[in-house]
C-alpha cells in the first residue's frame, strides 16, 4: 500500500489504495442493457429467423422437391396435360372460392347495413349471436350444417314428412352443400369489416349528396360504396384464401375435384410426390392471395375529410315493418342457432338409434360418460389439450418476440420477418401437413436428426406453424397501442433491456398476448385439416376421432365430442371479450409497474 506525503497546512488527502480483487469480467454489451447497440437486433432477430426458416419456409422448399423428385417437372405436367382431374380441382376450387365471396359480400354487407343503419326488435339479440357460426370449429360446423341441411338432414326430412313427398325436400348437397357451409362460416368476415367502416363513417356526406340530388343508387356507387371499398376488398380475400383452403365441407358433402381433396387423396393412396404438386401449386397461389392482399392494403384508401359525427340507427316506425322485423329477426335467430343446437340435440342421442326419423329418437347420457370414462375415447381429449397447450406455449414464446423485433426495432429484413410469419397463415392446413411430412420423413438439423414422421411431436409442430399469426397479430396489434416511452424510462433508470421488456413492456401486453394465446389454444383443439394427414392411432386428436366416430356411424358418440370444443370455444369468447379491456388493464399495469 502507498501514501501521499502530507503537506503541513494541507487538508488531509485520504491514501489511495489498491484493490487486490481482480476485476469481473464484463457481460456482454446486448446482456448488459446494450439494445442500442446496431447489432443488437440481429443477436435477437437470428433465432427467430432461423426457426420461421427451418419450420415454414424449409418445408415448402422440401415439398417442391418431393413433387419434381427423380422425374423433375414430371408431376407438373401431368397436373397441366393429364387426364384433366388436376385442372378441374383447381378451376373447381376457384369457382367455389369466387361464388363464396359473393354470397357471404351479399349476406355479410346486408346484415352490417341492417343492423348498423336501423332498429328494429330482435336487432340486440341477433348481434349478440350473430358471430355463433363462426366460431364453430371447422369440422363440428361442418357435420352440423350436414345434419341440418343434407339429404339426410333434419330440415329436408322434416319437409319431407310436412308435405309427403318421397324425397327429402330441398337438400343441399356437392357443391350447394359446401357453399351453403362456407356462406354461414365466412359471412362474419363481410359483416366485420363492412360494421367498422359504417361505424365510422360520417352521415354528413351521405346527407349532402341526396341534398345535392343524387338518387339512392347514386349515393350509394358514388358515396358509400368508395367509402367501403377497402373494407371489402380485404374481407374478399380472406373469405377466397379460406374457401380455397377449406377441406371439411368437400370432404363431407362429397366434392372430390377440389385441390385440397386431391392432396388428401394422394397422399393415402401413397403418392407423396403428386400430392406434393398439388400442395405447391395451391401454396403458391395462396401466397399470390396474400401478397395481393399486402399490395393492395398500401396502394389506395378512401377517406372523409368532413368533421361530423357518427352516424345513427334509424327508428323503423311503420307497424307493418315492425311486424316484419320481428319475424325476420325470430328467424335469423333460429337460423343462427340452429347449427349449435343440432349439435347438442344429437350429442344426446343413442349411437344407431337415428336412421330414417327426423330427429333421433332416443336419448342418454351414455355418450359424455364414455367419452370421459373410457380410457381408448378419453385419449383423444388429453391428446388435443397436451398438444395445443405445447404448440400454444410455443407461440407465445416465438410470437411475442418476432412482434416485439417487427414494432419496436430497426433492422434490415423487418418487411420480409413479417411476410414469414404470415406465410404460415396463408398455406391451408393440407398444404402444411405436406409441407412437414416432405421436410420430417428423415431426420434433419431442424428435428435434430430424428424422424419426426409418426411421433407425437410432429402434431404440436403443425399446429406450432398453423396457429403462430394468430400470438404474433394479437401481440403487434396490442404493441402498437403502447408507448415506446414506458420501455425507454426504464432503461434510462438503469434496467437492462431483458428487465425492461419483462417488467414493463410484457406486462403491458398481457392482455393482448393472452387473447391470442386462447385463440391459438382453442384453434389447436378444434384442428382437423393438417391433423387427419399426420396423426398416428396414438396421437389422435378430438376433431380426428369425430370424423371416425362419424364413418362409423356413431354420431351422438362423435357429437358429444363437438359440444366438448363448442363449451371450450364460447369459455374462450367470454374471457377474450374481458380481455379487450386492454388500455384499462395496460393503465393499471402501468401504475403496478411505477
Amino acid at each position: 500500500m502507498s501514501t501521499i506525503p502530507a503537506t503541513p497546512g494541507a487538508a488531509t488527502v485520504p491514501p489511495v489504495t489498491e484493490d487486490p480483487t481482480p476485476p469481473r469480467a464484463r457481460a456482454p454489451r446486448w446482456l448488459a442493457g446494450g439494445a442500442n447497440s446496431p447489432w443488437f437486433p440481429y443477436v435477437l432477430v437470428f433465432p427467430l429467423a432461423l426457426v420461421l426458416f427451418g419450420y415454414v419456409v424449409q418445408p415448402m422448399f422440401a415439398t417442391f422437391a418431393e413433387s419434381v423428385g427423380v422425374d423433375g417437372l414430371a408431376n407438373y405436367s401431368v397436373f397441366l396435360t393429364g387426364d384433366g382431374v388436376a385442372r378441374s380441382a383447381l378451376v373447381t376450387s376457384l369457382v367455389i372460392s369466387a361464388a363464396s365471396v359473393l354470397l357471404c359480400g351479399i349476406v355479410g354487407v346486408a346484415m352490417a347495413f341492417l343492423l348498423k343503419r336501423f332498429s328494429f326488435p330482435g336487432r340486440r339479440l341477433i348481434e349478440a349471436i350473430i358471430l355463433v357460426p363462426a366460431a364453430l370449429p371447422p369440422l363440428i360446423g361442418a357435420i352440423s350444417f350436414q345434419l341440418l341441411y343434407s339429404e339426410t338432414g333434419i330440415l329436408p326430412r322434416g319437409l319431407q314428412h310436412l308435405f309427403g313427398t318421397e324425397q327429402p325436400v330441398l337438400p343441399f348437397t356437392g357443391i350447394a352443400g359446401v357453399l351453403v357451409v362456407h356462406t354461414f362460416t365466412m359471412y362474419p368476415f363481410f359483416y366485420l369489416a363492412a360494421s367498422a367502416a359504417l361505424v365510422g363513417m360520417d352521415p354528413s356526406v351521405e346527407e349532402a349528396a341526396y341534398n345535392l340530388g343524387a338518387g339512392r343508387v347514386r349515393v350509394w356507387r358514388t358515396v358509400l360504396l368508395p367509402m367501403l371499398t377497402p373494407a371489402l376488398v380485404s374481407a374478399s380475400l380472406l373469405v377466397f384464401m379460406t374457401s380455397l383452403a377449406s377441406y371439411t365441407a368437400p370432404l363431407l358433402f362429397g366434392v372430390d375435384q377440389t385441390m385440397t381433396m386431391q392432396i388428401y387423396i394422394n397422399r393415402t393412396n401413397g403418392d407423396l410426390p403428386m400430392a406434393s404438386t398439388y400442395a405447391s401449386v395451391l401454396g403458391v397461389v395462396s401466397v399470390l392471395f396474400l401478397l395481393g392482399m399486402r399490395w393492395y392494403e398500401g396502394r389506395r384508401s378512401y377517406r372523409s375529410q368532413s368533421k361530423g359525427v357518427a352516424s345513427h340507427r334509424r327508428e323503423i316506425t311503420n307497424p307493418f315493418g315492425r311486424w316484419l322485423a320481428l319475424l325476420a329477426s325470430v328467424l335469423a335467430t333460429g337460423v343462427l342457432l340452429a347449427p349449435v343446437g343440432t349439435i347438442a340435440l344429437v350429442a344426446f342421442s343413442r349411437d344407431g338409434s337415428w336412421t330414417t326419423e327426423v330427429i333421433p329418437s332416443a336419448y342418454t347420457m351414455g355418450n359424455f360418460v364414455t367419452i370421459f370414462t373410457d380410457e381408448g375415447a378419453y385419449r383423444p381429449i388429453v391428446n388435443s389439450l397436451k398438444m395445443s397447450l405445447i404448440a400454444t406455449v410455443a407461440c407465445v414464446v416465438v410470437g411475442v418476440l418476432i412482434a416485439y423485433a417487427v414494432r419496436r426495432l430497426d433492422f434490415r429484413g423487418r418487411a420480409l420477418l413479417d411476410v414469414a410469419v404470415m406465410l404460415a397463415w396463408a398455406l391451408p392446413g393440407t398444404v402444411v401437413a405436406i409441407n412437414l411430412i416432405s421436410a420430417f420423413s428423415t431426420g434433419n438439423a431442424f428435428s435434430f436428426g430424428q424422424v419426426l414422421i409418426g411421433t407425437f411431436w410432429i402434431m404440436p409442430l403443425a399446429y406450432f406453424v398453423r396457429f403462430l399469426p394468430l400470438v404474433f397479430r394479437s401481440s403487434s396489434a396490442t404493441l402498437a397501442q403502447l408507448d415506446p416511452s414506458l420501455e425507454e424510462a426504464a432503461r434510462n433508470l438503469g434496467a437492462s433491456w431483458w428487465r425492461a421488456f419483462g417488467t414493463v413492456t410484457l406486462r403491458l401486453m398481457l392482455p393482448g398476448v393472452l387473447a391470442g394465446a386462447l385463440l391459438a389454444f382453442v384453434h389447436g383443439v378444434g384442428e382437423f385439416v393438417a391433423s387427419v394427414l399426420i396423426y398416428t392411432s396414438e396421437t389422435a386428436p378430438i376433431s380426428v376421432e369425430i370424423n371416425n366416430r362419424m364413418y362409423s356411424f356413431e354420431v351422438g358418440t362423435a357429437a358429444a365430442y363437438g359440444m366438448l370444443q363448442v363449451v371450450l370455444i364460447f369459455v374462450v369468447m367470454v374471457v377474450s371479450g374481458r380481455l379487450e379491456s386492454g388500455p384499462k388493464a395496460s393503465r393499471e399495469a402501468a401504475r403496478w409497474t411505477a
